[in-house]
């Protein structure tokens, strides 16, 4: 039976069946992965442990995010196409400057920080995102479930933090409010006048998609 992984830090989806990647540096004794012998003033190791152990997970969904949106940026079509298509581009180097700072402050704890592709895939808790060439609003409908997730583990994050690394804190509290300014700019294309959303109540990505289609498809079948 297909394996399953959870699907964007919450939902759960079949994972594809292919074999996890063996990921990160070889053991070739020049290089390596562990924790410096110093961190930032203040902090012990215990602490600063915790600190890098919570960025690190922010920097695998940081990462990810920013593929997924370039993906949709590519494979998004129909009456929407430019708009959603130009929205998600400022996203993109959002999302990659987000990566950029988590990394440093890694590195600036002690840690190694990993972007290798490999580390990504066999680290992650979640598969890859669900939709392939799909109109704006099923793509959307999928987004709105990728920002949920990515904004509620920046917050777990957030609150591992807390009281320990003040710096990380902030770090996490500036990307979350700009998370969510992106879910919302999502969330508009798919809200209703009264505040409804047309995806509402689904849980994973395929299923948001395919509901907003087929409310789309219902209005346009004759009575």
């Amino acid at each position: 039976m297909p394996s399953t992984k959870k699907s964007h830090e919450g939902r759960t989806r079949k994972s594809s069946g292919v074999a996890a990647v063996k990921a990160g540096p070889r053991k070739d004794g020049v290089s390596s992965a562990r924790r410096a012998s110093f961190t930032v003033a203040t902090m012990n190791a215990s602490g600063s442990g915790r600190a890098i152990a919570a960025a690190e997970d922010r920097l695998l969904s940081l990462l990810d995010l920013a593929l997924t949106l370039k993906h949709v940026h590519w494979n998004v079509v129909g009456a929407q196409f430019i708009a959603v298509h130009q929205m998600l581009d400022p996203q993109v180097l959002a999302v990659n400057a987000m990566v950029d700072a988590v990394a440093e402050r890694i590195s600036t704890l002690g840690g190694s920080p990993n972007g290798l592709p490999g580390h990504l895939v066999s680290h992650r808790r979640w598969d890859d995102y669900a939709l392939a060439r799909a109109d704006c609003q099923s793509h959307l409908a999928a987004l709105d479930l990728v920002y949920e997730g990515v904004v509620r583990g920046h917050r777990d994050a957030i609150d591992v933090v807390d009281g320990t690394d003040p710096v990380t804190h902030d770090l996490l509290v500036e990307q979350s409010g700009e998370l969510e300014h992106f879910q919302w700019f999502v969330r508009a294309h798919l809200e209703d006048s009264a505040g409804g959303q047309s995806h509402a109540g689904t849980i994973d990505e395929l299923g948001a998609a395919q509901k907003v289609a087929n409310r789309q498809r219902s209005r346009t079948v004759p009575a």
